[in-house]
């Protein structure tokens, strides 16, 4: 657990670690890479490697909820089909990711992908 104190100037930090709300970003695109790393693998695809840059908008009154999430993946790997990304994508959206299901429950969560062929 990252302690508020290490991270919020206001509060006598120095930002040296993410906050408690990067922090939950940051596990909901950790567990949806997984799942779409996993899923693509399944699907015989050569996957060398996936990530997913994340932006968010945040609610301007307390409790500052998400209110907007953008998740873009990047997926590299030999011969990879965009339509299996996109299907890995959509599963870990709507059956696997816990993380993601869970903050799309109080935000608007979007996906979008590009492949690069190696």
């Amino acid at each position: 657990m990252v302690c508020p104190r290490l991270t919020i100037p206001a509060a006598g930090g120095r930002n040296l670690g993410p906050r408690p709300m990067e922090m939950l970003l940051l596990g909901a695109g950790g567990c949806t890479s997984f799942d779409v790393i996993a899923i693509l693998k399944k699907s015989r695809q050569a996957v060398t490697d996936c990530y997913v840059e994340l932006n968010a908008e945040r609610a301007e009154t307390d409790p500052k909820v998400f209110t907007k999430i953008h998740m873009h993946f990047v997926v590299s790997g030999k011969n990879i089909k965009p339509e299996a990304v996109e299907k890995a994508i959509k599963l870990s959206a709507e059956k696997y990711c816990s993380a993601s299901i869970m903050l799309g429950a109080m935000a608007v969560v979007t996906h979008d992908f590009e492949v690069i062929q190696e």
